[in-house]
């Protein structure tokens, strides 16, 4: 059977469908996906709200009082919302709060994002559990690339994928019909396979009917073998009794050597327990001796117990402000990070007005130079006039 040949994509055709890796260049693009990546951060904010307000004495010293007392008033909102829900009537109550909670929760995302390191903490320390809202963002994020791949995207390169996927579409037909052919072939081949097998089938129940014939054959010699067989038997049963009459004629033998070897090993006997008697007050000096030995051990351990629970207390005390430092650490870490990030940009800013500067000056000595250079020659221009004239 003939096997078609695997289908492959040029590297210059996988590139015309591959994501731009450029920048945007024009202002409008840039606005645009500034927009949607600040809908991203506001999206994964609000969904880290609820937890935050759950917990909001773990996180009031990281968040500061201004957005902590931001929360509070979004969570009573929440709170008097849900009241209102489970309430029928007063429509115009629950529009006029839910106009409320819809600023307040603008109001504490201005908050987060003016700070983007707390946005940053927040997203690593808060534990949000799955949710619908994760399918969303995550929907919204493939909306974001999606449309940056076709702002990136020109007339040009939007032609080439189009003729692209016309190129694999008539490929596809192709191998379509050439799997059309094989499933042909491949029916024929069926069809020869199942021809065969209804013949071994038809060879295989020849035999079977051969086998009964000899079956039936065989019968008149398995009675014959029968009767030979339970003559032998009776043969053997007579051989057998008088086996068993010479094996009771033993037994009888052997139990009188038997008393004779009890009656033998009965002063043995009485001479072990002897002995039993003396070993099994040795181990029971062993045993009180032995408990003498573990009360003390035991006493060793439990105070051994004591000194180690009152080290591991001491030990956890000290974990514990071990926890505390390193979490202060961390601050500190991220405040010279940010102080060391603002000096750089102040450094940057600096050489940027000290160039301006320069080409400032550069430009003023320039037109200096060129407006004394005009009247000078305006004055040459002049007494060449006036000599002329004179003449």
């Amino acid at each position: 059977m003939a096997t078609p040949e695997k289908a492959t994509t040029p590297l210059g055709a996988m590139g015309v469908l591959e994501p731009r890796q450029l920048k945007p260049d024009s202002a409008e693009t840039e606005r645009i996906l500034t927009v949607l990546d600040e809908t991203i951060t506001k999206l994964e904010m609000t969904r880290l709200i609820p937890r935050i307000t759950g917990s909001l004495e773990r996180f009031a010293r990281m968040l500061g009082p201004e957005i902590t007392a931001s929360l509070l008033e979004h969570q009573k909102l929440s709170n008097e919302m849900q009241h209102l829900l489970a309430s029928p009537g007063a429509q115009e109550s629950m529009r006029a709060r839910e106009q409320r909670l819809k600023c307040s929760l603008r109001h504490i995302l201005r908050l987060l994002l003016a700070n983007p390191l707390l946005c940053q903490g927040l997203k690593y320390q808060v534990q949000v559990r799955a949710s619908p809202a994760d399918a969303f963002i995550k929907a919204f994020a493939e909306f974001r690339d999606f449309m940056l791949e076709k702002l990136l995207t020109s007339p040009a390169e939007e032609r080439e994928k189009i003729q692209f996927v016309e190129e694999m579409s008539l490929k596809a037909e192709q191998n379509t019909e050439v799997i059309t052919a094989l499933q042909a072939e491949l029916a024929a081949a069926i069809q020869t396979r199942k021809e065969e097998m209804d013949r071994k089938d038809k060879m295989i129940e020849d035999l079977k009917t051969t086998m009964e014939n000899l079956a039936k054959d065989r019968k008149a010699e398995i009675q014959q073998m029968k009767k030979e067989g339970a003559k032998q038997r009776e043969e053997e049963v007579k051989a057998a009794q008088g086996r068993c009459a010479r094996l009771q004629e033993d037994v009888q033998r052997l139990r009188v050597q038997f008393s004779a070897l009890v009656e033998e090993h009965r002063a043995s006997e009485l001479l072990l327990r002897k002995r039993k008697c003396r070993t099994e007050e040795e181990i029971e000096n062993w045993i009180q001796k032995y408990d003498t030995d573990m009360a003390a051990k035991q006493a060793t351990f439990e105070a051994i117990h004591a000194v180690y629970t009152e080290e591991k207390a001491q030990l956890a005390q000290l974990m514990e402000k071990h926890a505390l430092l390193l979490q202060e650490y961390s601050q500190i870490e991220e405040e010279r990070k940010m102080l060391k990030q603002k000096e750089e940009e102040e450094l940057q800013e600096q050489a940027r007005r000290n160039r301006a500067a320069t080409r400032i000056q550069a430009a003023w000595r320039g037109y200096v130079v060129r407006s004394f250079f005009k009247a000078k020659l305006k004055k040459a221009r002049a007494k060449a006039k006036g000599k002329g004239g004179k003449k």
